[in-house]
């Protein structure tokens, strides 16, 4: 369409990956259809830092407008800090913007959506074909759980750097009870979980580019039918009665700076979908006068349905990247990150004439999903006896955490000097601590919302990293390229300590004993963690499909309780967590979401 109108078919608020991928898959299936998408960014067709993967660092530097950084409450648990989690913000949202980590839910994930939630259509059995429909597995042959014809590419990327050789080399020798497997993210069990493996990326192997939604869905596609307007933020949804006909939007400020702010209405004939991910969907439902009663009152919104389970039920994965020296010989990104010249223009020039190299890289290579032996159990302790019983014990195939090595310092670049590191993170997969997502206004739309990440008010989560810490130092201290700990990155351990960080002139033989901590190391411990632990950008649940009388805000078809003619759909209705990076999840709801759009619509062919 040349120019955008004021009346459509389906209008999406938000055009994030879910939002990018529903759209071209209605759009390509009914040509007829008019589609409009509105995206607070902005677009990013052909840009370098959206097609070459190890960009990604750039989208955190301060003055970023791809990201929008949304800021928590100070909190206690995290040393009276104010997190500060980074959400998409441009056309694909997440996917245009993420580390390319190719994750996956694990399949009992899924069923408990359908089980323990109440969604019919949602299990494994129902999502698998849509996770494969949507990729193309370009890692090995006749892997079951994977698909082979999809829009995106799923590779190991340009490059395998030394350093995650060295990590799965010593995780072999080192912890002989968990064995290695060449199908991680297989979403099952037996390869899966206590084994360490390469690490996939949603990289495409040939081309070394980035695969993100809009430009494998949208951009290499004639649309005439649909138009993104990027640049604009949706203030809330219009209804008749209780039937969404419409939205309200206006300029974006931070995308389109002293912009003309006067608001503009499209009307939607046959749906609106919100789709603005774990900040911004509840964020404009609440506006709508879709939420509790007392929030939309101190925000000055007139209710229209009482769903308080809008904007609660938070969800994240709570990481650490730990921060080691490596000796000249690693193979890190370093250079990158740090905007060294001769090192990006080397990096380019392979990108683009071979496809390979770290610039098609994110500069992660390896990683365990881990489950802890009995005595690993007994070390976790009674704070996390509890949910171990209540949510791990009978379900094998859940992970408690995840390890991996990144060929990168990904700390605060004040405090390192250039030279080289590499960084060994650890973050829970199931945090049982929950926060929340809610307007302080219902005028002001670009007004920062009420944020609670609630990182750590469960001592089980506390434990959890705890034993991640010591599980990842002990693999990353035996790495051939271990030149010891970065010490402003590591917990302060007094100097007489056993397990006090510092320099060293190479690693720890394979045979050495495990570092033993005296309670004093203990508290440092916890009083580092506390002190560090950081967003894995995997924000969900804010929207969540459950039953209403337990929470939810969306059921099982995505239509929002007490309205008619609106959908959520996006990662915000996750109802519980997934033990995964949360892109594939991401998509995967646009995928379901389409199916169940065409349907309604009577259009084939999705």
């Amino acid at each position: 369409m040349s120019a955008p109108s004021t009346e459509y078919d389906l209008i999406f608020a938000g055009g994030g990956a879910a939002a990018c991928l529903i759209a071209g898959r209605l759009s390509t299936a009914d040509p007829l259809l008019k589609i409009l998408v509105l995206e607070a960014g902005l677009h990013t067709k052909d840009l370098p830092a959206h097609t070459q993967p190890a960009r990604y660092f750039s989208h955190l530097a301060p003055t970023s407008k791809t990201v929008t950084f949304n800021v928590g409450n100070a909190a206690r648990e995290i040393g009276g800090r104010q997190l500060i989690i980074p959400s998409g913000r441009c056309v694909g949202g997440g996917s245009s913007v993420n580390f390319t980590m190719y994750s996956r839910a694990m399949a009992s994930d899924f069923d408990d959506w359908k089980t323990v939630h109440g969604n019919a259509g949602w299990s494994y059995k129902d999502l698998l074909p849509l996770l494969k429909k949507t990729e193309t597995y370009q890692v090995g042959d006749d892997k079951p759980t994977h698909g082979y014809l999809g829009p995106l590419k799923v590779s190991h990327g340009g490059a395998y750097t030394n350093i995650g050789k060295q990590f799965l080399e010593v995780a072999a020798a080192y912890d002989k009870e968990r064995g290695s497997t060449d199908d991680i993210n297989s979403m099952l069990a037996d390869t899966s979980i206590n084994k360490y493996g390469r690490w996939e990326k949603w990289i495409d192997a040939e081309s070394g580019r980035r695969s993100d939604v809009p430009h494998h869905f949208i951009y290499n596609q004639d649309h005439q039918n649909l138009i993104i307007l990027d640049g604009k933020r949706v203030k809330r949804v219009l209804f008749e009665g209780t039937r969404a006909v419409g939205v309200e939007y206006t300029n974006d400020i931070i995308s389109r700076p002293n912009s003309d702010q006067t608001l503009v209405t499209a009307k939607a004939a046959k749906l609106v979908v919100v789709s603005a991910g774990a900040f911004g969907s509840p964020t404009i439902l609440e506006r709508s006068g879709i939420g509790a009663k007392k929030t939309l009152e101190e925000a000055g919104v007139k209710q229209l349905v009482d769903l308080p389970g809008v904007g609660e039920n938070y969800q994240d994965h709570n990481v650490v990247f730990v921060p080691y020296l490596a000796d000249d010989e690693a193979e890190t990104l370093d250079a990158l990150f740090r905007g060294e010249k001769e090192e990006i223009d080397k990096c380019v020039t392979a990108w683009a004439q071979e496809g390979s190299g770290l610039m098609a890289h994110n500069g992660l290579d390896a990683g365990v999903k881990l489950r802890p032996t009995a005595q690993e159990l007994e070390e976790l302790g009674t704070q996390f006896k509890q949910q171990w019983t209540e949510y791990f014990a009978n379900a094998p195939d859940k992970p408690v955490i995840w390890i991996g090595p990144v060929s990168a310092y990904l700390g605060d670049p004040s405090v390192a000097t250039a030279r080289k590191y590499y960084s060994v993170g650890y973050y829970t997969q199931y945090p049982a601590s929950r926060g929340s997502v809610h307007i302080k206004s219902g005028g002001d739309l670009h007004a920062p919302p009420d944020f609670n990440p609630g990182f750590l008010r469960s001592e089980a989560d506390v434990a959890t990293l705890r034993w991640g810490y010591k599980k990842s130092r002990e693999l990353a201290r035996r790495m051939g390229v271990y030149r010891g700990e970065f010490t402003p990155g590591n917990p302060i351990f007094p100097a007489s300590s056993g397990a006090a960080c510092k320099e060293s002139t190479g690693p720890v033989d394979i045979s050495a004993p495990d570092i033993t901590y005296t309670d004093e190391d203990e508290k440092a411990l916890e009083t580092y963690n506390r002190k560090f632990v950081q967003t894995a950008w995997h924000s969900l649940g804010t929207c969540s499909m459950r039953q209403r009388e337990k929470g939810g805000v969306v059921n099982e078809r995505l239509d929002v309780y007490g309205v008619q003619g609106l959908k959520v759909a996006d990662i915000s209705i996750a109802p519980s967590n997934v033990a995964a990076n949360t892109y594939s999840t991401a998509v995967t709801i646009g995928e379901k979401a389409a199916t169940i759009i065409a349907e309604e619509l009577g259009i084939a062919g999705v």
